[in-house]
């Protein structure tokens, strides 16, 4: 894959996932199953299997979780030609709980100090990022480190300069931040950069103080975004934009909700896979919808994303 040819770029940590075996506290399980998870990585993922060309730029170390986590991100087809493999760093990894209920499940992070979180505005290649059409970025990469913060925020720049496209998942994750100020602060700021902008209603709650989601809409749009899409978990979506107006897609149904951790990614990617192809709004909206759906009756964070073949099946 030449720097030329891929359609979204995307920075961000990516981790082992080690999911527990049984239900129950994290310090009773026996035995774990290896997964990756990532905000970003998932998103990346989720592109490439609908045939989009990514590229994706981290830090990992160079031990076996980091050998790992490269390896996958290549199968999956990414372009990880500007993923730095350091050997004086550690790879971040985190422990989940098994849950059956559909409730959140406990976790656990072990990524302070990791090899991403030295990332910096010096790791962003900045011809590399102009050659993708779209950049898609989330609140997890701002909030690892205070340079991957400056890092987040030069990548929305270029792209903003080159006129190319950005989404931005608010993402939240409240134990990364010093505060919720701090986190209020400069997640706002970097929705303020971005054309497509995907916040779940609790997310616009925090961050906005609305309690509607044209509420949370219209705080984003009062601040250059061009689309707001509310996620409204069962309920579907809520989207509001330049050219789409204002309307609800609703929710897919769910026999069984699995692990809802990852939905939020598979939204993201229908949003941006459908868009970058052309479709409207609202087929965008519930092709993100039906990618949720799947995404909470698995166990992992990428297990429900779908191929292209299964998205025609679908007709999405």
């Amino acid at each position: 894959m030449t720097s030329s040819e891929f359609d979204v770029a995307l920075f961000g940590e990516a981790m082992m996932l080690l999911v527990a075996d049984q239900p129950g506290p994290i310090e009773n399980a026996t035995g774990f199953h290896k997964r990756t998870a990532g905000a970003e990585t998932n998103v990346a993922i989720g592109l490439s299997r609908l045939g989009l060309k990514v590229g994706w730029a981290s830090r990992l170390g160079t031990d076996s979780m980091g050998r790992s986590l490269l390896a996958t991100m290549q199968a999956e087809g990414l372009d990880c030609s500007h993923v730095i493999s350091d050997p004086a760093q550690r790879t971040g990894f985190q422990f989940k709980g098994r849950v059956t209920d559909g409730s959140d499940p406990p976790v656990e992070y072990h990524r302070k100090g990791s090899a991403a979180s030295h990332m910096g505005p010096a790791d962003v290649d900045e011809a590399w990022l102009r050659s993708a059409r779209h950049l898609h970025a989330t609140g997890v990469f701002a909030a690892i480190s205070d340079t991957s913060l400056q890092a987040s925020l030069k990548t929305m720049e270029v792209m903003r300069a080159a006129g190319r496209t950005i989404s931005f998942d608010p993402n939240l994750r409240p134990t990364l931040w010093s505060s919720t100020e701090t986190m209020r602060h400069w997640i706002n700021e970097l929705a303020a950069r971005a054309d497509w902008v995907l916040p779940g209603m609790e997310e616009g709650l925090l961050l906005t103080g609305q309690s509607t989601p044209e509420g949370v809409a219209r705080f984003y749009r009062e601040r250059g975004a061009k689309l707001v899409v509310v996620k409204l978990g069962a309920e579907g979506a809520y989207y509001e934009g330049d050219t789409a107006g204002t309307g609800r897609v609703e929710g897919f149904p769910v026999a069984k909700v699995i692990d809802t951790v990852g939905a939020g990614d598979g939204f993201a990617v229908g949003v941006i896979s459908a868009l970058l192809e052309g479709k409207t709004v609202p087929e965008a909206v519930r092709r993100a919808a039906w990618i949720g759906a799947r995404a909470v009756q698995v166990l992992g964070d990428t297990e429900g994303l779908p191929t292209r073949a299964q998205l025609d099946e679908a007709r999405l």
